[in-house]
């Protein structure tokens, strides 16, 4: 009944930590710039970088950096990735940029460098960039038949679009969406201040009533699809955190092998990190005795994936085709841990 008592306690304070220190953040502008996608970027313009006919040097280089500039986690990124993908955008491309969102964050990068060694720091960007492309193309291999019949349906969209807004207030627009999210994040209330009565005067300026109203209601549409699988997977992920102890994990994957570069992937990939979270995490395994091999696979795998961004995924895609996601992210992180472990001893 205690051990009860303590995983429940466990779920129940995890969820506590995301809602405080996401939701307000993170999240809900994540939900609104989703919604945006959905209702005011033209199809054609979706269907021009990310669709199943658009120039796949241009979609796959866009999709895997864009998170560069997205300081989000593996949670907040999912508005963003179900916007482009109901949109039109390729299976490729979309998973491309699903991956990136979370694991090329900028800071990420150059707190791991600096935290556990630039050798690491230089491994995860190099990997990230790698591990976006390379899945998102393999994800556009394995379903290129529905992708066809994709192909077919969004070209038919593309020539019924509907000419939305001019292209240049479509860039300030979604600029000041993207600012906000990224310097609430940062806790920068003074800028996110500042773009939010930008905001407020660009509504008012270029967008009627009745287009704003139907933005809320696409934004309310994520807000039901994601956040009730979120909530689930962000409880149950506490829990796993609570059961299994760190010294367990870690005394699991000192050596460079196979097998603990696989685990550390797993596990990576149920976990939940907040952003920028899982490099003190993996610099406290490292310190228990986590090899260097490892603790790359769980930088890869870690923040691209948890248990609340799987449930979502499924919501969004479908079964199939998240398990695929899922297995090529942790035999990618596998692999390349192994070898940069290699690398390094």
């Amino acid at each position: 009944m205690e051990v009860l008592s303590q995983l429940l306690q466990g779920g129940w304070n995890a969820l506590l930590e995301y809602l405080s220190a996401h939701v307000l953040t993170c999240l809900i502008p994540a939900f609104f710039i989703a919604g945006a996608i959905a209702v005011f970027l033209s199809q054609g313009a979706i269907l021009k970088y990310f669709g199943p006919r658009a120039n796949k040097l241009l979609s796959y280089s866009v999709a895997s950096v864009s998170g560069t500039i997205l300081a989000v986690c593996s949670c907040t990124v999912l508005p963003l990735f179900g916007g482009i993908y109901k949109r039109g955008a390729g299976i490729g491309p979309a998973v491309a940029f699903l991956y990136s969102g979370p694991a090329i964050n900028i800071l990420a990068i150059v707190y791991t460098a600096r935290v556990l060694g630039f050798d690491l720091g230089l491994a995860r960007a190099i990997g990230a960039v790698t591990f976006a492309a390379g899945i998102g193309l393999i994800m556009a291999l394995i379903y290129r038949k529905e992708e066809s019949l994709k192909d077919a349906a969004a070209f038919e969209a593309l020539l019924a679009d509907p000419q939305g807004k001019k292209s240049w207030q479509q860039i300030v627009f979604f600029a000041v969406l993207v600012g906000i999210l990224i310097f609430a994040a940062s806790k920068n209330w003074t800028i996110t201040g500042v773009l939010l009565a930008g905001l407020g005067f660009v509504l008012w300026r270029w967008f009627t009533r009745s287009e704003i109203t139907i933005w809320m209601k696409e934004t309310l549409r994520f807000v039901r699809l994601i956040v009730p699988w979120l909530l689930v997977g962000v409880f149950a992920a506490g829990i796993i955190t609570t059961f299994v102890p760190q010294d367990v994990i870690s005394s699991l994957v000192g050596a460079n092998s196979i097998s603990a570069n696989f685990i550390a992937s797993l596990v990576g990939a149920l976990m939940y990190f907040a952003t920028l979270t899982e490099v003190p995490i993996v610099s406290a395994f490292t310190n228990l005795g986590m090899g260097k091999g490892p603790a790359l696979a769980l930088l890869l795998a870690g923040p691209a994936l948890s248990l609340p961004n799987m449930l979502v995924i499924r919501s969004i895609m479908g079964t199939k085709k998240t398990f695929t996601y899922i297995i090529l992210v942790v035999i990618f992180a596998t692999v390349t841990g192994y070898i940069f472990g290699l690398i390094t001893r």
